[in-house]
């Protein structure tokens, strides 16, 4: 084998050489991409898990101040129309790209939380509501629920945040847009926010 046919096999040797590390590096970041994204949906299901079990305890919340405060109505009302709303508001993990619509998500699910907070000033009022065996196991459950949800959009944020970072640096940033990789959205905190409620009928 002559000279020029050595040179030639080593040239494409090298060139093989850069076309399989090149595919390493985007099947590497494709694949890193995708879990990321993963993440994030998994994430997402855990934050609609627990704003669900809080729309599940609402039923039973208002049917136990009912038997006590049937008369307070309008409050009554208010809870049971916001929880309505925030239901008819869904999110797919296609649209946590759209800040738009999980600031619409945010408002609605922020409007049952002051529905239920007005709630329970108007259940100060009843001594003995707020001594029944059945609401003061809802008052467990519910203050369990708001802080579960502080933490599960928390840890949406965190996995948004990661997901985001690897699109963003070199080099999954060249394949991003190719695989069609946009970034999430982020839960934004109104000021105080980072507390969860302080559930209390006690006092």
């Amino acid at each position: 084998m002559g000279k020029g046919a050595v040179a030639a096999l080593g040239c494409l040797g090298v060139v093989v050489l850069l076309v399989v590390v090149a595919v390493g590096v985007v099947w590497s970041g494709y694949n890193g991409m995708v879990a990321a994204d993963e993440s994030v949906k998994t994430a997402w299901a855990q934050v609609e898990n627990a704003y669900q079990r809080r729309a599940d305890l609402i039923p039973n919340l208002v049917e136990t101040v009912k038997g006590y405060a049937a008369h307070e109505s309008e409050t009554l009302e208010a809870v049971t129309a916001s929880r309505s709303q925030a239901g008819s508001v869904q999110m797919t993990p296609e649209m946590l790209g759209d800040p738009a619509a999980l600031q619409k998500f945010e408002a609605v699910q922020g409007s049952l939380s002051s529905a239920l907070s007005r709630l329970l000033v108007v259940v100060e009022r009843y001594p003995d509501l707020k001594a029944n065996q059945n609401f003061l196991t809802l008052q467990d459950q519910l203050e369990g629920t708001e802080n579960r949800i502080a933490v599960e959009r928390r840890r949406f944020n965190e996995a948004a945040q990661a997901y985001n970072v690897k699109i963003r640096r070199f080099p999954g940033t060249l394949f991003a847009g190719m695989f069609g990789f946009a970034p999430k959205a982020y839960f934004q905190s109104a000021p105080g926010s980072d507390a969860a409620p302080t559930v209390d009928f006690s006092k």
